[in-house]
């Protein structure tokens, strides 16, 4: 069996840093777009958690900011309730001002 998920997205907010005694862990929220429209005429997204380790964080964390556009490789986890967030394993930098970054 497979758990692979490979996301295209925006940032959502201001990427969250969460220190524990011996690892720190990055939350951000990705917006995807759908590619079709709404009864109303509009595009709908969807807004994916994404949890990112402390050596992949960092770096988001230092280039990029809200609205960047990254893509995320990764894997699907469910947390209590049966929500779920991806765990990231790899993030690529696509936005003008992440100077084309590849972090794994």
């Amino acid at each position: 069996m497979n758990n692979n998920v490979v996301l295209i997205g925006r940032i959502n907010n201001d990427i969250e840093k969460i220190e524990m005694d011996d690892n720190t862990i990055y939350n951000l929220i990705l917006n995807i777009s759908r590619n079709f429209k709404n009864q109303n005429g509009e595009y709908e997204e969807d807004h994916i958690p994404i949890e990112l380790n402390s050596g992949i964080g960092s770096t988001v964390y230092e280039y990029c900011s809200k609205n960047a556009l990254i893509g995320v490789r990764g894997r699907i986890a469910c947390k209590e309730g049966n929500a779920i967030k991806v765990i990231a394993e790899r993030i690529t930098f696509l936005s003008n001002n992440s100077n084309l970054i590849n972090q794994n």
